[in-house]
């Protein structure tokens, strides 16, 4: 048997001497006791060494990595070929089923051989002769070093900092930008006021105005390319008769100059930002899925890293942002804030008042996942991230309709997702319902306004009448007699009039019988 041992210095081979004591595994720490003992164990067959630092760390990334090196390869090949007969033990199971692909050689890894390995690592300084020891110390020093360097630079953890640099640079570009264009609007609209009002985009104003210079050089020049026909037109009208105020040439090209410098910044802001997006497709896929690459850059801005937003549990990616906001209603006992970095994303931006706060806790408690996925785990593509956004857009859509989610009775079926289509119905005003009254013509109100006037008159009377009978009485009673043929005679006249009167109202008659009773008992009290 063969083994195939790494060491800071080179690769070494060694010549199993008795086989017989290796399968004594629990005891095999014995025989390695001392270099004596070993010797008789081991011998070394072959010893490759190193030519310099930075061979020997492309040898031990390719066998961290699980790869076979050219190094390698080529004395596998010169020496294990001798005896393909043998078996090879190696310390890497990964890199045993590769070395029995390319070459075709047997590789064995066991117990047994990590009990060889540790044995032989133990004894390396009286196994490999010509090697002292103080510089397999130097040499293990300076590999850790470079090898160390070598995944600081090549770590995900240190990317991070890519992308925090650029989300912090892109805001710090915004910010300048609008501080810009601000001066340049107003100190442009001095000359040329109207401008400002016909040409809205930022961006086209500066290129407007750069190539154009003056606002007398409009009527000849041609802005097509920038502007369409039918604003062209009206810029040039109103640069006829603009009431700005005329300006020197020096002023002009210092208004030029900003306009490049606006012009610059804005386009070098777009490659800033397809590089961003790219880096976060690259670091964080399924992150830049749920909730998109600016508002995910943020959170791992925020956060300091990939590695320790991953940390976070949902709650605080939902809050992340919102710190002062959070510890403010702690203090006054309020309600705590609902969201904080994470109220910028689509999903929570295309719901209404109601439903934000559970659209962000949903989509926090997804994007958690999907950033412990980018963090720790080693597949790369996007697939979980769209998964747990269809869920959160089939949550939103339930809440919109406020429809119930149908489950099985075993509770592992998903919900149907059907095409969400707005239904609006269209009501027609029923005029049946407005009023139960029955119509009625303008000549039958006016004349029945005419008859309650005669018989408020005819009431009137009476009660006249009435009056000067009470005084009469007490005087003397022929004069009463007298009187009572007269009033009956009244009354018989009132009743013909009332019998030829159609009846108007019920409330009237009754008025009218309470009124015949009290003078019939009047009229007895008399006799």
């Amino acid at each position: 048997m063969l083994v195939l041992f790494e060491t800071a210095a080179g690769y070494a081979i060694f010549k199993v001497l008795n086989e017989k004591k290796l399968q004594e595994v629990d005891s095999l720490w014995k025989e390695f006791e001392t270099p004596e003992k070993a010797n008789k164990i081991v011998k070394l067959k072959h010893f490759e060494k190193f030519q310099d630092t930075t061979e020997a760390l492309a040898a031990s990334t390719a066998l961290v990595e699980g790869k076979l090196s050219k190094n390698l390869k080529k004395i596998l090949k010169k020496i294990v070929a001798k005896d393909a007969h043998e078996q090879l033990a190696v310390a890497d199971a990964k890199l045993g089923g590769v070395i029995k692909d390319k070459l075709n050689l047997s590789c064995i890894h066991s117990p047994m051989v990590t009990e060889l390995m540790r044995g032989i690592r133990s004894q390396i300084e009286g196994l490999i002769t010509g090697l002292p020891s103080r510089e397999m110390a130097a040499m293990c020093l300076g590999l850790a070093h470079s090898l160390s360097r070598y995944k600081l630079k090549f770590s995900p953890d240190k990317v991070d900092t890519m992308i925090i640099q650029a989300i912090s640079l892109l805001d710090d570009l915004d910010k300048e930008l609008n501080n810009y264009i601000m001066r340049c609007r107003e100190w442009y609209g001095w000359h040329f006021p109207e401008l400002g009002k016909i040409i809205t985009d930022n961006l086209t104003y500066c290129k407007c105005v750069r190539k154009v210079g003056d606002r007398t050089n409009f009527a000849s020049s041609d802005v097509s390319d920038i502007l369409p026909e039918e604003i062209e037109e009206d810029v040039k009208a109103a640069a006829e008769i603009s009431m700005g105020t005329e300006v020197s040439e020096e002023d002009i090209n210092n208004i030029i100059h900003l306009c490049d410098q606006v012009i610059e910044i804005s386009e070098y802001r777009t490659q800033l930002y397809d590089y961003l997006k790219n880096r976060m497709m690259a670091i964080a896929p399924n992150l830049t899925v749920m909730v998109g690459e600016l508002v995910g850059a943020r959170l791992i801005a925020h956060a300091g890293s990939l590695l320790n937003l991953a940390k976070h549990p949902a709650s605080t990616v939902q809050l992340l942002g919102a710190e002062k906001a959070l510890f403010r209603a702690l203090k006054t006992k309020r309600d705590t804030p609902k969201f904080g970095l994470i109220y910028h994303a689509s999903l929570v931006g295309q719901t209404n008042t109601k439903n934000k706060g559970k659209i962000s806790r949903m989509l926090a408690a997804k994007t958690a996942l999907t950033i412990r996925y980018d963090a720790l785990g080693e597949n790369t593509s996007a697939e979980m991230g769209a998964e747990n956004r269809l869920k959160v857009e089939t949550r939103l859509r339930l809440l919109e309709e406020r429809g119930i989610r149908r489950i099985s009775g075993t509770g592992k079926a998903l919900a149907r997702t059907d095409k969400y289509q707005n239904k609006s119905e269209v009501k027609i005003f029923d005029p049946s319902g407005d009023s139960t009254l029955p119509a009625v013509s303008k000549k039958r109100k006016i004349q029945e306004v005419e008859e309650q006037d005669t018989e408020v008159a005819v009431k009137a009377k009476k009660f006249k009448a009435q009056m000067k009978e009470d005084t009469t009485v007490e005087d003397d009673e022929p004069v009463k007699k007298k009187k009572k043929k007269k009033d009956k005679e009244k009354q018989a006249e009132e009743e013909e009039v009332l019998s030829e009167e159609p009846p108007t109202s019920p409330t009237v008659e009754n008025t009218e019988k309470k009124k015949k009773k009290k003078k019939k008992m009047k009229d007895e009290d008399e006799d």
